[in-house]
């Protein structure tokens, strides 16, 4: 299949009259995506299209790209078994001063250089995943030898290979948690604008580009990270204004009860973590070649407003390197 005629004939478009762009536009949502085959067939040869060739497909025609950049694609290319994964890499030059992403592909192959995000350069932000697409969240910057967290976010779209720029986060902060769960993306604790420790929290919503402001920690906590596991945001290792050291406890956030709760009876201190299937894997603070598993079944308790106050799920030491 050759793109190169049909990008030429779209961009020829933009030379034409206002009203002949206008109707262009409107008649591209009304053609078939593949003339002479029925749409859910065609979506189907779309997404058979090897993921690096995604910029070029989304330069043909307005009915590609939107339907590239939908979230019925990715699920066409999953069911199609065709879902390609890339690893993004941050680096930095020798002198530190400069930054940019790269692609590694399922091999380990260096794909490609991203274009540059905007913005300054950033430490302590946050990355995740979502619908396909990276987001790159908040962090901390110095701009003409001042510091200051910022609240910005931005999301690099691989189809159209370029970065735009989403709502702002309500607090700006760095060194936070940050992770997918259900489709949105929740950030929570790390340091605010004045150095101070946080314990607030917000998850963003897709649909409506916009982030919401949830119930807050029990207590502040930074420098931890989070996943999303079965259903529920889990949040770990760092620091809290409770501890001496790293944080034994995990905060558990079940967004159908819009509460926190604890895990205090037998959780490691976290510093690393995989999700694998259904089980969790973590590392132990105490000792770094200590591997444990969490089992998802058990029960909680819950106190008078409902938060769950003693979590009894435990984890269970696997293995050790040494």
């Amino acid at each position: 299949m050759c793109f190169t005629n049909s990008v030429q004939q779209d961009t020829a478009t933009h030379s034409k009259s206002p009203s002949l762009v206008t109707s262009q536009t409107t008649d591209d949502f009304h053609i078939s995506i593949l003339p002479g085959l029925p749409d859910d067939v065609a979506k189907y040869c779309l997404a058979l299209v090897p993921r690096s060739n995604f910029p070029a497909m989304g330069g043909v025609c307005k009915r590609w790209r939107s339907f590239m950049q939908s979230k019925e694609f990715i699920t066409v290319r999953k069911l199609a078994g065709l879902l390609e994964e890339w690893l993004y890499l941050l680096t930095m030059d020798g002198e530190g001063k400069g930054s940019h992403w790269e692609v590694l592909d399922c091999l380990g192959q260096r794909h490609c250089v991203l274009p540059p995000m905007p913005g300054p350069i950033k430490s302590g932000f946050a990355v995740a995943v979502l619908n396909g697409k990276l987001l790159v969240m908040a962090g901390y910057s110095m701009i003409d030898g001042t510091g200051s967290a910022s609240a910005d976010v931005y999301q690099y779209d691989s189809c159209l290979n370029r970065w735009s720029k989403l709502a702002y986060m309500n607090v700006a902060r760095y060194d936070f948690a940050c992770a997918e769960v259900n489709g949105m993306v929740y950030a929570v604790g790390g340091y605010g604008m004045d150095g101070e420790s946080l314990s607030s929290a917000e998850v963003y919503n897709p649909e409506d580009d916009k982030w919401t402001l949830i119930e807050s920690l029990r207590r502040p906590r930074w420098g931890c990270f989070a996943c999303g596991f079965e259903g529920k945001l889990y949040v770990m290792g760092g620091r809290s204004s409770f501890t001496i050291g790293n944080s034994r406890f995990v905060d558990v956030y079940n967004p159908e009860r819009h509460a926190w709760c604890e895990m205090k009876n037998g959780c490691v201190m976290v510093t690393a973590h995989a999700v694998l299937g259904k089980k969790l894997f973590c590392m132990e603070w105490k000792n770094q070649r200590k591997l444990a598993i969490f089992n998802p079944g058990g029960q909680y308790m819950e106190d008078g407003t409902g938060s769950c106050y003693r979590e009894l799920k435990d984890w269970f030491p696997i293995w050790d390197t040494g």
